[in-house]
């Protein structure tokens, strides 16, 4: 069985264990003073208030995405195959669940699926697949952030790119979300998507599937 993530070396020092935490850094901060509403993530996926979501993220990393959409609202169903980021991921989840009503409410809203989502992605019900793989480093980039080189460390690259991305677009959702650099070209054989949103380093590709409905049920006519 070939491996599904490809490793790189690092630096010992300097790459300890990432942290997965929704309560304090930048996303507590994100989340306590409202800014997460306008992001392009939000926008991309099509989440509004008092409209109910289902959303999977299919490579669920830190959690970060996931979190945002579930402090908004959304019932978010998190994939992650590898086993020490899904132990992170359920232990953050905890902790959070443990904060207050308020954090109780989003951490119920958060549910965290062990396996590979090419494999899973078809018994999972959702409005929305999102896909942010994890990209081979742009060489001699010394800017990546620490807690991202942390995680790369950690869960490596992901070759099969192109099969995450088609393994959504097969899914029953009626939207697909992939986050992806903001210059690069997608995997070949994608298609090209129906409409993007910009971030300062990322944009997200939104891939609407005519003739399905937000249910996942394909609409005659």
């Amino acid at each position: 069985m070939t491996e599904l993530r490809t490793r790189q070396r690092f630096d010992p020092p300097r790459d300890d264990p990432p942290v997965v935490d929704f309560l304090g850094g930048a996303v507590g901060h994100r989340h306590r003073s409202g800014a997460g509403r306008g992001h392009a993530l939000v926008r991309a996926v099509g989440l509004k208030p008092g409209r109910p979501l289902r959303v999977v993220d299919a490579t669920a990393g830190l959690g970060r995405d996931a979190f945002l959409l579930a402090s908004l609202g959304a019932e978010v169903t998190l994939v992650e195959r590898v086993p020490a980021v899904q132990r992170l991921l359920a232990e953050a989840i905890a902790a959070l669940a443990e904060a207050g009503a308020e954090h109780a409410a989003i951490a119920g809203r958060m549910t965290l699926a062990a396996g590979d989502a090419r494999k899973i992605l078809p018994g999972l019900a959702a409005d929305v697949v999102t896909v942010d793989p994890m990209h081979p480093a742009r060489l001699g980039s010394a800017l990546v952030k620490a807690e991202m080189r942390r995680l790369r460390a950690l869960v490596g690259d992901d070759p099969d790119s192109a099969e995450l991305i088609a393994a959504a677009l097969a899914s029953p959702a009626a939207r697909v979300v992939v986050k992806w650099p903001l210059r690069a070209p997608l995997p070949p054989g994608v298609p090209a998507p129906s409409h993007s949103h910009e971030g300062k380093t990322v944009r997200y590709d939104v891939f609407v599937r005519p003739g399905v409905s937000r249910a996942g049920v394909r609409q005659s006519g």
